[in-house]
């Protein structure tokens, strides 16, 4: 099993994109597009290119990962395999989350379920029924009963108490999240030291964000804001985090942190750049893990984040040339492509 995983892993890694192909791309011609993509392995992305629209681009993406994923997954078992498949099911959700805005918009349910990306065998939604339910409140009932309804019990107690479509997706994630630890937590005590540095990259990210984004955008006050961050035992362990919530600046709350994180985040003067940082630093530790003797299924993981950040970089990349925006924009844009993602 791990010779085979390992070699599959080792195959695919040869997709990840370098610097210069992203050069390529922003600075090459119309008609060059075509090549570039099919040269990269992602001739679906190259198809109809100046007809897609941003969800369209961003269905194709999603399909990708979840192509190479069937792959990756083929050998595995128990809780190796429950852990990627957990990870696919972050797309889904965002299906979900797209159900219960239109539901709150009144959206048709065609209109619905074009907005959908297609899950295939990776789907545990009934889609067409969901569409038809009468309003949230419905929706909500019926997603109680389905394969999400740990993670949607939670958000709709949430919900019932402040009728805020924002904390209901906070919530959502939160509980998404908390459930990806679980399923992490007995790869790392099996001895996957390495996967624990990159769940706790991904999670201590996240948590920061998030601590950071409600409490000082969005003014929440730090009880709502500690209830909305993923229960962790990483860098930033819960009882920090509900210290850290009570802050009154983000001066402080950086001020605060453990010395690593300190001096990643040092000098930095918003959130968009605390997110960057972070989540360059994991994407070094990711690259790697990928490039180690560390365990198969932990290789795998590290591919499937590099490989994702790759996609929605190439995303940002092709919306901006589609928009016409100039090169130094598109440059922009794709290096703050991965802040709507993992």
């Amino acid at each position: 099993m791990s010779a085979y995983l390992d070699t599959r892993v080792s195959l695919f890694s040869s997709r990840l994109w370098q610097d210069e192909d992203f050069r390529a791309l922003i600075e090459s011609g119309h008609d060059e597009l075509n090549g570039i993509l099919a040269e990269r392995g992602l001739p679906q992305l190259a198809a109809g290119l100046d007809t897609l629209d941003s969800r369209s681009l961003e269905q194709r993406i999603i399909s990708q990962l979840l192509d190479e994923t069937t792959v990756l997954i083929r050998p595995l078992t128990g809780s190796e395999r429950n852990f990627l498949l957990y990870w696919t099911e972050r797309f889904e959700i965002g299906n979900l989350k797209t159900l219960l805005r239109g539901k709150m918009t009144g959206e048709r349910p065609a209109v619905l379920l074009n907005r959908l990306t297609p899950m295939g065998t990776f789907g545990h939604l009934d889609i067409q029924e969901l569409v038809h339910a009468e309003d949230v409140s419905e929706l909500l009932r019926r997603l109680e009963s389905s394969h999400y309804a740990d993670i949607v019990r939670p958000a709709r107690r949430a919900f019932e108490e402040s009728h805020d479509p924002f904390i209901l997706d906070a919530a959502l994630d939160r509980a998404y999240f908390e459930g990806l630890e679980h399923r992490a937590r007995p790869l790392e005590d099996g001895g996957g030291k390495l996967l624990r540095h990159l769940m706790g990259a991904l999670i201590d990210r996240l948590n920061l964000v998030w601590l950071l984004r409600y409490r000082f955008n969005y003014n929440l006050p730090p009880a709502q804001v500690y209830f909305l961050l993923v229960a962790s035992h990483y860098s930033l362990p819960s009882s920090q985090l509900k210290k850290l919530a009570t802050l009154a600046s983000q001066e402080e709350v950086l001020a605060a942190l453990p010395e690593s994180l300190r001096k990643l985040l040092a000098g930095t003067n918003d959130i968009p750049e605390v997110f960057l940082r972070m989540e360059r630093s994991a994407a070094d530790r990711a690259s790697k893990a990928l490039h180690s003797g560390a365990p198969a299924i932990v290789r795998a993981f590290a591919y499937l984040t590099l490989r994702e950040r790759d996609l929605r970089s190439v995303r940002a990349v092709l919306r901006g040339r589609l928009l016409g925006l100039p090169k130094a924009d598109i440059r922009l844009a794709m290096l703050h492509a991965c802040e709507g993602s993992a």
